[in-house]
């Protein structure tokens, strides 16, 4: 599509007014936990808002482009389920106070959108020069769900350091302790960072590199950038309210990662079979974009409904298990 330049100010002037909007009512009065029926309440208005645009866009662009809107904002929100394990680890790590961690999600999650959008402008500009990168990022995506499958089950409580974040806690002074939601305080007459930019720069700095998964599937269903980003955007939205929504559920879906390995598998396949496709290879067919999200909705309902169903019976069998014990002690 040719979007332009006053739909782009529009769009992004849109969303970083409701982003600012998020913001001031988490900072207004006195800091306090985010409730699960907050959070309800948020992921219902940031989905609905999705729903909005992509029929916006169906109006104006056609079922063509809203199509790949939603299919790579379905994308991009199922891949962000699975790094949200990740922020939970960086939170423990941390010791970060639950009345402070929205706030955290939230300046990483713009931190975040800034990098990302940097990030898709590069790569649409390269896919546009070298059409051999469709080959690179399709077999990328497929090398990824190989690698969601060995990793399946492993011991994911160890969280490492980018080079960044290394960097900033070595340079940067900080204090040892928080001092309630501000990021930068003078202690001596010196300026000191708090562990909360610690936290969001780490938050920030995470999701950049959950990048290297998502942007390269989101560009394996549309080549937009308008669409792109704005998927992505949409996404990153509604992860921090997701973050608490799910709370403890998120242990529980046990079959998300081989969830993500097909939808990646399947984009990883489809990017190559269509950059075959547009070389004139006769037998590569081009996978409309109705297919690609029709698998993608119906792989992570099933995958859902799978973990959960596997949670409950576990959850009936340990149950059993410490009423027979119990039974024998007594």
């Amino acid at each position: 599509m040719i979007i332009p330049v006053w739909a782009w100010a529009a769009v992004i002037g849109g969303l970083l007014v409701v982003l600012a909007f998020d913001l001031w009512i988490v900072d207004r009065g006195e800091p306090r936990e985010f409730s699960t029926r907050q959070a309800g309440f948020w992921v219902g208005f940031y989905v609905s808002l999705a729903v909005i645009f992509g029929v916006v866009l169906w109006i104006f662009a056609g079922p063509t482009p809203a199509g790949q809107f939603l299919a790579g904002y379905l994308t991009e929100y199922s891949l962000s389920v699975d790094n949200l394990f990740v922020f939970y680890i960086i939170m423990s790590r941390f010791a970060v106070p639950k009345i402070h961690q929205h706030k955290v999600l939230l300046i990483g999650v713009l931190m975040a959108l800034v990098m990302r959008g940097i990030f898709i402008a590069v790569g649409a500009a390269a896919l546009s020069s070298f059409s051999w990168l469709f080959y690179v990022f399709g077999l990328f995506l497929i090398y990824t769900s190989v690698q969601l499958i060995r990793q399946h089950g492993q011991d994911e409580d160890d969280f490492n350091e980018n080079a960044l974040l290394r960097w900033a806690r070595r340079v940067l002074p900080h204090t040892d302790d928080y001092v309630g939601s501000k990021v930068v305080v003078k202690v001596d007459g010196r300026r000191m960072v708090t562990p909360l930019l610690i936290v969001m720069l780490a938050i920030g700095t995470t999701d950049l590199l959950f990048a290297l998964d998502s942007i390269p599937a989101i560009f394996g269903l549309t080549t937009d950038p308008f669409i792109v980003f704005t998927a992505n955007a949409f996404a990153l939205m509604g992860l921090r309210q997701l973050y608490f929504l799910l709370g403890d559920l998120l242990q529980r879906l046990a079959y998300l990662s081989y969830g993500l390995a097909f939808i990646l598998a399947f984009i990883g396949v489809k990017l190559i079979l269509e950059a075959l496709h547009s070389s004139g290879v006769s037998w590569a067919p081009e996978v409309p974009i109705w297919l690609s999200l029709s698998v993608i909705g119906v792989t992570m309902v099933i995958t859902t409904g799978a973990s959960l169903i596997k949670a409950r019976r576990d959850g009936r069998v340990s149950k059993q298990i410490s009423t027979s014990a119990n039974a024998k002690q007594g």
